[in-house]
């Protein structure tokens, strides 16, 4: 039962501590709507999608105003697309692409995700299709978000998968070049994807899922930040106990929502990802997080250490705030929208490599990090078989979401505004990856992935 103190605390979270929902996000299958036409495959689609999503934004809205917890983003996850493109016989992939984009702008939601394939083991004709039009799907829509799974720890990396997606997001990059390379941001490429992510751009509504349920995805790295902020002198158990309690307070207001939305929307309740999602706002950040802890500066030696902590200390306050906890849940390091991360980035002491590092610890890895335009598509590839490599090995969801900054080099800004945020410029190593890419094939799934 809520007391007074409880009340007054959440209060003040809101306010002061940037505490907000990221997300309420609708997955929808629509296994339902396939049809060896085309157009008529659109059609289906567009018309489930409002149908079940129609009153998504109102109840987001009516929860806000009940409960006065922001809610940020109201989202759609779909059933990976490449499945219904390969029921078609015909016709452009870019069409369910502009169909997608109507379903978003009619429904009012920020985003839609699940233009997606799953290519972790190989390819179908419907898969290569829809990853061959993304560069496009993604430079004529601005609300659709688009992701890759190229590798598992059961099936090992698809390496071909692997060398297409880095040739496809330098194209991505330059059909938007007049949109600061937007298309990239929406484009994710990941390992061990989780079917019930209510987090873009990464966020598919997997086959396993009822037809229709409803996901929150809280954030909170401001609260946490406060939190620490309060016992500077404490040892770092302490504040493992701190960051638990503070991660089950945040994790219960997510499931107070989801529990809500679920009800008004008539569908299932899913999950909550409990992640720690920074924006670019002032005292919402993870590396604030990392330094409030007595880090100088995010990146350098002792922050992998540091966010180890972080992060398990999330997962393990937020599994006893819900019986429901899925999708990533953990924290989230986007540099481009984290404040701390920015900064640490343009100062040199954050860097890919210390990112990759940090990548065995914390949930995604190389998320929203922008690179110089003239980038080869090998190093990008490369890029993502290292991160694929630590999921493989480690049993857990990493992926990249990087952008090539046409037309600017290492120490400049890319700027996209909003939740996006900016990035500096980072710098890749020079030396040439093109023959290991060129090689293709398969990198075998390791030994401990045999466990039945």
């Amino acid at each position: 039962m809520l007391n007074t103190y409880d009340i007054l605390e959440t209060i003040r979270m809101i306010q002061d501590e940037c505490l907000d929902i990221r997300t309420i996000t609708m997955g929808i299958s629509l296994l339902d709507c396939c049809d060896s036409d085309m157009q008529t495959m659109c059609s289906n689609v567009y018309e489930k999608i409002t149908r079940k999503a129609e009153k998504l934004v109102a109840t987001g809205e009516q929860i806000e105003s009940e409960y006065g917890i922001p809610i940020i983003n109201k989202r759609i996850s779909i059933t990976p697309a490449a499945m219904l493109i390969a029921a078609t016989k015909n016709g452009d992939p870019v069409m369910l692409a502009k169909a997608l984009q109507r379903a978003a702008e009619t429904t009012g939601v920020n985003f839609i995700g699940g233009y997606s394939a799953l290519v972790h083991k190989g390819f179908s004709e419907g898969d290569l299709r829809l990853i061959r039009s993304m560069p496009e799907a993604l430079a004529v829509t601005n609300r659709l978000c688009a992701s890759v799974n190229v590798g598992s720890t059961k099936a090992g990396i698809n390496m071909d998968a692997v060398k297409l997606m880095g040739e496809i997001i330098v194209e991505a990059a330059e059909k938007t070049a007049d949109q600061q390379c937007f298309g990239p941001a929406k484009l994710v490429v990941l390992c061990n994807a989780p079917e019930d992510n209510p987090f873009m751009a990464g966020a598919f509504h997997g086959v396993g899922e009822p037809d229709c349920e409803v996901h929150v995805g809280v954030s909170g790295p401001g609260v946490v930040r406060a939190a620490i902020a309060k016992y500077p002198d404490a040892s770092l158990d302490q504040i493992a106990d701190v960051i638990k309690r503070t991660a089950f307070k945040i994790t219960r207001m997510g499931q107070l929502v989801g529990t809500r939305a679920s009800k008004m929307l008539d569908v299932p309740f899913g999950i909550v990802d409990l992640s720690l999602a920074p924006t670019p706002a002032v005292g919402d950040s993870v590396a604030h997080i990392l330094e409030g802890m007595g880090l100088s500066v995010c990146g350098m030696h002792g922050t992998t250490a540091a966010l180890a902590m972080l992060n398990d200390a999330v997962k393990k306050g937020g599994v006893m705030a819900s019986s429901s906890v899925g999708g990533l849940s953990g924290a989230f390091i986007p540099v481009s929208e984290d404040a701390g991360m920015i900064a640490a980035a343009e100062s040199g002491v954050l860097t890919l490599e210390k990112l990759e590092a940090m990548t065995a610890v914390c949930s995604v890895g190389l998320d929203m990090i922008v690179v110089p335009g003239d980038t080869p598509a090998s190093t990008l590839s490369a890029i993502i078989a290292d991160e694929a490599a630590i999921g493989m090995v480690n049993n857990k969801t990493t992926a990249v979401r990087v952008i090539p900054a046409i037309g600017k080099k290492e120490g400049e800004m890319l700027d996209f505004g909003g939740l996006f945020g900016s990035g500096p410029v980072m710098p890749v190593k020079q030396e040439s990856a093109d023959r290991f890419i060129a090689r293709g094939g398969r990198i075998p799934a390791p030994m401990h992935s045999i466990r039945n």
